[in-house]
């Protein structure tokens, strides 16, 4: 059967399965906030054990970074993020999960040439231009005195 281009296009477009955007984005919302409402918790908790408002923030990001790690690698983080879709990637759980991830992937390779190599694959840009953004934020700052 020959087809142009667009008659190709066309077939392709009728044939795609249409995305649920509400729905996804409504998953998203729910999913992204409940783990800020677990966040808030734990803070509150940290908080109500003795520690200060920045420390209870340090010690509640840590907490949220360990929940994702194990639940990542009781590959419940995953199951999560199919419903949960970005509400999911954007919280701290979600680039921890980024971390885990490709290392438990990797594993088999090795320790260095495997998890520590690979460990870094997904976050490794994330961790250069976060840095940059940081070093530039600072210079500005320091040049125009706005601190």
């Amino acid at each position: 059967m020959e087809m142009t281009p667009r008659e190709y296009q066309q077939y392709v477009q009728q044939m795609a399965k249409k995305s649920p955007i509400i729905k996804d984005t409504l998953l998203a919302f729910v999913i992204g906030g409940a783990i800020c409402v677990l966040g808030q918790l734990i803070q509150n908790g940290w908080a109500a054990a003795g520690l200060g408002k920045q420390a209870a923030g340090t010690a509640t990001s840590c907490s949220l970074v360990f929940l994702s790690a194990l639940l990542t690698g009781l590959n419940l983080y995953n199951k999560i993020a199919r419903y949960g879709g970005a509400g999911t990637l954007v919280p701290i759980t979600g680039f921890a999960n980024a971390v885990v991830s490709p290392a438990i992937d990797f594993k088999s390779e090795g320790f260095i040439t495997g998890m520590a190599a690979k460990m870094f694959l997904v976050a490794g840009p994330v961790i250069v231009f976060g840095t940059i953004a940081s070093v530039l934020y600072g210079i500005a700052i320091m040049l125009f005195d706005l601190a």
